[in-house]
């Protein structure tokens, strides 16, 4: 067996259906006494339940989060929390929220409670994320890493099949990466092998049933898992491009994940050929590369960067990008290499 380094994250884990009422003894639990409640725009009511739950507990509400953490909504929600004098950030929403309530802890040190109701995984992990001029930067700090994390399923049922379907295979690739991160390791390898399992036994059952409450809560497990995942070991190249295509171009985050998948997986099947079989494995097929675009196709999900809004005069600034500071990848990344990847992307092609 090859060393390995393991370090595990200090976290609090509530899950299952119903958990969401369990909020008022977990901020009390946390020893805070005014919480500043984060959501998005879309979110507005979400946040105001959320707000008359905690009662007296509530500092108020910032409703202004939005995708990529721009650095000017990091700062307006920044003086809010200063503002309110707001001792702790409950973030209920995916990512962008998540990732708002981070870019305030990174500066504040306030505790996070994160409720999500998308399969985003970024709850669980120390990495945080802001983008300034079009350049998305992401770094890793324990401060950011949220104290609490209520899982209720329940609220995942409003979550609509689209959007379930790409945030899922999103919390999908960071179980992919963590299998060939540079320090990836026997215990996460087991966890991330189990979250595909999860979410590929739970994605095709929300897509015949979206109030299915069972595979809501198997796809909740697996997004965890992946989040633990991402948390745990470093990522790579397809981490690498989608924060260059979401951070430069604006390209919606989850779909854009779901889109490069397939693509950066054949990048490097001949590089981890053993981490692909545990991925082929775990979802029942034959190549990695294959099995994640096939089942992209079945769910429905957007298979071409071209479908979400790029376009082919980008391409190239986005090679350019993503050769630069690149992250570890197994297979090295040149960009002949990269430009062959995108174009594929671009085009939706099924990979050989």
């Amino acid at each position: 067996m090859l060393p390995f380094v393991y370090e595990a994250l200090p976290s609090r884990v509530v899950f299952g259906a119903g958990s969401l009422q369990k909020l008022p003894e977990e901020i009390d639990r946390l020893g805070a006494t005014r919480a500043l409640v984060l959501c998005t725009p879309e979110q507005r009511a979400m946040g105001a339940d959320i707000v008359m739950m905690l009662g007296p507990r509530s500092a108020g509400v910032f409703d202004g989060a939005v995708m990529h953490v721009p650095v000017e909504v990091a700062a307006a929600a920044r003086d809010k929390a200063q503002r309110l004098r707001a001792d702790c950030c409950v973030a209920i929403g995916g990512g962008s929220t998540t990732g708002l309530a981070k870019a305030i802890a990174l500066t504040s040190k306030l505790p996070i409670l994160a409720i999500p109701t998308t399969y985003a995984g970024s709850e669980m992990t120390p990495i945080w994320g802001l983008t300034e001029g079009g350049v998305k930067k992401t770094g890793r700090d324990v401060l950011v890493l949220p104290k609490t994390v209520i899982y209720d399923p329940v609220l995942t049922i409003s979550l609509p099949v689209a959007l379930s379907v790409t945030s899922g295979i999103n919390a999908m690739a960071h179980c992919v990466e963590a299998l060939y991160a540079r320090d990836a390791n026997p215990i996460i390898s087991l966890i991330a092998q189990e979250g595909i399992r999860a979410l590929v036994g739970g994605l095709p059952k929300i897509v015949k049933r979206p109030e299915d409450l069972d595979a809501r809560s198997r796809a909740l497990y697996g997004a965890w898992l992946g989040g633990v995942s991402l948390g745990a070991v470093g990522m790579a190249l397809h981490h690498k491009l989608c924060h260059t295509l979401g951070g430069t171009f604006n390209l919606p985050h989850a779909e854009t994940h779901t889109v490069v998948l397939p693509h950066a997986v054949a990048y490097n099947t001949s590089a981890a050929p053993a981490a692909m079989a545990q991925v082929a494995q775990a979802m029942g097929g034959i190549s990695a590369a294959q099995a994640l675009y096939d089942l992209a196709a079945s769910l429905g999900a957007p298979l071409s960067l071209r479908a979400l809004g790029m376009r082919r005069e980008q391409l190239d600034q986005a090679a350019e990008l993503a050769v630069q500071n690149p992250y570890y990848n197994p297979a090295p990344v040149t960009r002949q290499g990269i430009c062959k990847l995108l174009d594929n992307a671009f085009e939706g092609r099924r990979p050989a």
